[in-house]
């Protein structure tokens, strides 16, 4: 082998090791909270612009400072340890915005979908992460970012009366 192949070889295989930080299971829940991230800023401006009651527009807000936050904490993170992070939201997700900001009693799919089952299921992903990630560092995250979406939760809990008039 000529040299210069050898010292691309070597290079690459550094490469491959700078990103073998996280384990498998990690980089599964760094692309689902980075997803869910993004989906949930891109939601809350959807509720700010398209929401009718008062309550859904600062739920809204709500959701772009903290996750935006969230966002850039585990952007850091994900950094650092050499995992990859997902640069734009899948079609599913989409999709699924735009349902949503179509349907003519917004306020109330919004909370319904948003607010209560997607921060259902971003608790269970950050409950099992909190307790079974394999770095230290992404089971503090998780368990740090974990009472932030309880309190979505339980906020849009309480906007659920308010949607249904």
């Amino acid at each position: 082998m000529k040299p210069i192949h050898l010292f691309t070889a070597a290079m690459m295989g550094l490469a491959t090791l700078a990103h073998a930080d996280v384990s498998k299971k990690d980089q599964e829940f760094i692309t689902k909270a980075a997803v869910g991230g993004m989906y949930e800023v891109e939601a809350g401006k959807l509720a700010k612009t398209k929401g009718m009651l008062e309550g859904v527009k600062s739920y809204g807000d709500m959701l772009v400072n903290d996750h935006t936050a969230a966002n850039e904490e585990l952007k850091a993170l994900a950094t650092s340890k050499g995992a990859t992070l997902p640069t734009a939201l899948p079609a599913d997700k989409t999709r699924k915005l735009e349902k949503i900001g179509s349907a003519k009693d917004f306020d109330k799919q919004f909370v319904k979908q948003v607010g209560q089952a997607d921060h259902k299921t971003d608790i269970s992903l950050f409950e099992k992460a909190s307790k079974s990630a394999d770095d230290a560092d992404l089971k503090a995250f998780a368990a740090k970012t974990l009472p932030t979406l309880k309190a979505h939760k339980e906020h849009a809990d309480g906007l659920t009366q308010q949607a249904k008039r």
